[in-house]
């Protein structure tokens, strides 16, 4: 009987592990500059020309959804429930859920991470702007001539 309850609490563990990794794979952040969300079809921007004054190579963090920190609260407490019995057991499951949430926190903090850069153009206006955007490999470089493309919500950058 003892050999049936381990086995499903290992079961439990690996379903949830298994939730938690898709849950994080949802929470990148495409914020490439050749990304579109379906609410950007069909919408108007206005098209300004500029040359690059200057690239800035930077880190993009994406949103903190909580997911990865209640994953791995979950994932610490089935674990921690493994361990030992009575009072012992209670600490053990409170201590892995507490650890469990501060790592998965982690986990989902540092995936949602990407490259990103910098361009601060001046437009053939005269006025200066900065975008910050994901580095989708274009090679930005300073001088070339770039068109500024704004929804009045969103603005890239774009050869």
């Amino acid at each position: 009987m003892t050999f049936m309850n381990t086995s499903l609490k290992h079961l439990a563990t690996l379903a949830l592990l298994t939730l938690g990794v898709v849950a994080l794979g949802g929470c990148a952040y495409p914020g490439s500059p050749n990304t579109y969300y379906g609410g950007q079809a069909l919408r108007a921007q206005s098209v300004e020309m500029g040359v690059v004054e200057n690239v800035r190579f930077i880190q993009l963090q994406g949103p903190n959804s909580g997911v990865g920190a209640v994953s791995g609260a979950a994932l610490g407490g089935v674990a921690g429930s493994a361990v030992g019995g009575g009072t012992g057991q209670v600490a053990a499951v409170i201590g892995g859920a507490i650890l469990g949430g501060l790592a998965g926190n982690a986990i989902e903090t540092n995936a949602a991470k990407q490259n990103g850069l910098e361009l601060t153009v001046r437009l053939d206006s005269g006025r200066m702007i900065a975008v910050a955007q994901a580095d989708a490999g274009d090679a930005f470089r300073p001088g070339d001539r770039v068109r500024i493309l704004s929804d009045g919500y969103t603005t890239r950058v774009a050869h």
